[in-house]
């Protein structure tokens, strides 16, 4: 078996704020320096596997994805601020939860929401202030939040308590980045009391969503919204989800479904506002449409391009940029051995921009995503994820995106006078500013 390349903990220490701030200069270096996989060193005996390797990333995700599981970045780090559901759980745990999530996100029951889902894109567009520099990203956060809360509750008198969930979620993102990157420190987070203070905040937001949950079971009606259908989900025995597991799953749709699609969008309306052109030809398609107050769902179908434009926003700039996972047994690729019980994190973000996989990886170019000249991109196209661990609300989030997209093309010629936006790697792709004009169209 061939040895691993190993960036030394020295390295690590030298370079730890520039880790702290945006490590993915440091991880392209690494890569270009080292190879398609290597191991870094974070503590005594302890090493993490970086890989770009298309056919070692298939085969951790799909092909043998039995051999591995959710890292203990999100089944415990993560996990201590929102809980042990889809997202951060593995074996028989996640496997049942997945059984009794995944018919909510079924593209049928998606169509119920559609209504729901455009209302709340519609109620937070009207913020845009027109003819003005906007910096447009908080805005995308809080329309993806209000679109997640209003398609779990169908209610709009609850903004103060999703305001306050929306700020918790935000803090302990940034608290457990911390953790995660200065992993040196964590003695200090733990007797400090920062990470106490943060789990006092997760203990808040459960309380918030419990007595939400609380009021829908008293009013003992159907309402067709997430919550309704989560609530209708049974276990094999025909028992319910118990309420402290279903605020698990509720917390996870907040913290995962929210900013990874406000993200998304963020980098998507930069590359439109940058491209001209790519936006004429989105709002053509648009405007050959013919609706008033409401979508349907035969209008998404039709807004091809638009898609194509999404698709091409999540392999530039992909919310999940790296992907984490531990092996269960001893695997091998490439003659790399890789030993039981390593933590991996596979570089999305690389993957997409690879030179050997796409035509002019750094442009903009959704016409690659065209059925008519679509290669099959899905050895090394991954913006959700893949295999059995596919995020299970990748079909709401593109019709979310649709929409929103849709939405301000239809109204709005979008400009900028930025060349480029300034990533923030958290827990996923962040943008930290997205300044855009929105002109209204004639």
């Amino acid at each position: 078996m061939k040895k691993l390349p190993r960036v030394s903990r020295s390295h690590v220490f030298k370079n730890r704020k520039q880790i702290l701030s945006n490590p993915l200069p440091l991880h392209h270096d690494n890569f270009n320096r080292l190879g398609d996989i290597f191991e870094v060193e974070v503590g005594f005996r302890k090493r993490i596997v970086f890989t770009r390797n298309a056919k070692f990333i298939k085969q951790v995700l799909q092909t043998e994805q039995k051999k591995y599981q959710k890292s203990t970045l999100q089944t415990v780090d993560l996990a201590k601020y929102i809980g042990q559901g889809l997202l951060t759980s593995n074996g028989e745990h996640w496997r049942t939860h997945r059984r009794m999530v995944q018919p909510a996100f079924h593209k049928k029951k998606l169509q119920g929401l559609l209504h729901i889902m455009h209302k709340a894109i519609k109620n937070e567009l009207s913020r845009i202030r027109p003819n003005e520099l906007q910096d447009i990203y908080p805005l995308m956060g809080d329309l993806a939040f209000q679109v997640v809360a209003t398609s779990l509750f169908s209610r709009d008198d609850i903004k103060e308590q999703m305001n306050d969930l929306k700020e918790i979620t935000e803090a302990n993102q940034r608290m457990l980045i911390r953790e995660m990157r200065q992993p040196y420190l964590n003695w200090w987070y733990k007797l400090s009391g920062k990470i106490s203070t943060h789990i006092a905040l997760s203990k808040n937001a459960r309380s918030i969503l419990d007595g939400i949950i609380a009021e829908r079971i008293a009013e003992n009606s159907d309402k067709d919204d997430l919550l309704d259908m989560l609530l209708k989900a049974r276990y094999e025995d025909g028992s319910a989800m118990p309420q402290e597991q279903l605020i698990d799953e509720v917390l996870i749709l907040f913290a995962a479904g929210h900013e990874t699609t406000a993200n998304a969008l963020g980098f998507i309306l930069h590359l439109l506002a940058k491209h001209p052109d790519k936006q004429e030809k989105a709002y053509q398609e648009v405007s050959q449409l013919n609706w008033e107050e409401d979508f349907e769902m035969e209008n998404l179908r039709n807004l091809t391009y638009i898609k194509q434009c999404i698709e091409e926003g999540m392999r530039l700039y992909p919310p999940a940029y790296y992907i984490d996972r531990e092996s269960i047994v001893e695997d091998e690729i490439d003659g790399f051995k890789i030993p039981k019980n390593t933590m991996l994190l596979l570089a999305i973000y690389e993957l997409h921009r690879d030179k050997r996989f796409w035509d002019k990886p750094e442009e903009f170019t959704p016409e690659r995503f065209d059925a008519s000249n679509k290669k099959d991109y899905s050895d090394y196209y991954f913006p959700f994820g893949a295999g059995p661990r596919m995020c299970v609300g990748n079909n709401f989030a593109m019709q979310e995106m649709i929409l929103t997209v849709a939405e301000l093309i239809k109204k709005y010629k979008i400009n900028t006078a930025w060349q480029d936006v300034e990533i923030n790697p958290l827990i996923s792709l962040k943008p930290k500013t997205v300044p855009l004009t929105f002109v209204p169209r004639v």
